[in-house]
């Protein structure tokens, strides 16, 4: 991996005047850790560090840092940013020797998508995790883990055991067989056919035209209990028919 190289000063500043004045400025207030070594308060440009967070590896990089005349080789280890605007607004760097182990995570590269089988049936990347944490020496950091997706079938996982590492690093996560990636199946949604749509819709408005059962005696009660007949409805009533006529007086004896 190429060192990134940084300018820093040793800073004497520590009250939060003094650090807000660093600040406005355009520098950045920081602490060099050592391993046995007591910490280093410092101050680096701010507009150096925006630059190195461009890259996605920033944090596993190793830096050669500058103080006064003196190079140290250094990782960073935590950088704090204003809630509101996102700025940075302090960082932490720990200083490394050559066999230093350190814990670093790096990002994951998938190479060869247009080989992969998988990939050109329809199937899916789906990415399970974009960074690995890594046990390695300080010398010896990736810059990234690339994993090659050529030959690589639908439904099939890729664990970290089938990715190469470099020598002397290891997973920090080392109970299980961790998965990084799958090639998944695409989900289709199954639409309902036009007709099968059709013939429901018609039954629909077919249920709704029909009348209620009952509707027709319901009318005729409501109209009983109205008390109010209508002209006809003597004639119209079956009693009425049934009812025999009146006789005829009869003639008087003469």
């Amino acid at each position: 991996m190429e060192n990134l190289k940084l300018e820093a000063s040793e800073r004497k500043l520590n009250t939060k005047g003094d650090l807000k004045k660093l600040r406005l400025e355009g520098f950045l207030p920081g602490i060099l850790y050592g391993d046995k070594e007591q910490s280093l308060p410092l101050s680096v440009k701010k507009i150096s560090i925006k630059k190195m967070l461009e890259s996605s590896n920033f944090m596993s990089s190793v830096i050669e840092m500058s103080i006064g005349g003196s190079k140290h080789k250094v990782l960073t280890k935590d950088i704090n940013f204003h809630p509101l605007n996102n700025e940075p607004i302090h960082i932490d760097f720990q200083k490394i020797k050559p066999g230093t182990k350190v814990t670093v995570n790096i990002p994951v590269k998938f190479i060869n998508n247009e080989n992969c089988p998988g990939l050109k049936m329809g199937g899916v990347l789906n990415i399970v995790r974009r960074k690995i944490e890594l046990r390695c020496a300080a010398e010896n950091i990736p810059a990234e883990i690339v994993i090659d997706l050529a030959n690589k079938e639908m439904n099939e996982s890729i664990h970290i055991s089938s990715v190469k590492l470099p020598e002397g690093a290891k997973p920090v996560i080392s109970d299980r067989d961790f998965t990084i990636a799958t090639i998944a199946a695409p989900t289709v949604v199954k639409e309902p056919e036009p007709a099968a749509a059709a013939g429901d819709a018609a039954a629909a408005t077919g249920d709704a035209a029909a009348p209620a059962e009952g509707g027709v005696a319901a009318a005729g009660d409501a109209k009983a209990a109205d008390g109010k007949a209508k002209p006809g409805d003597a004639a119209k009533s079956p009693d009425a028919a049934k009812k025999p006529a009146a006789a005829a007086p009869a003639d008087k004896k003469k």
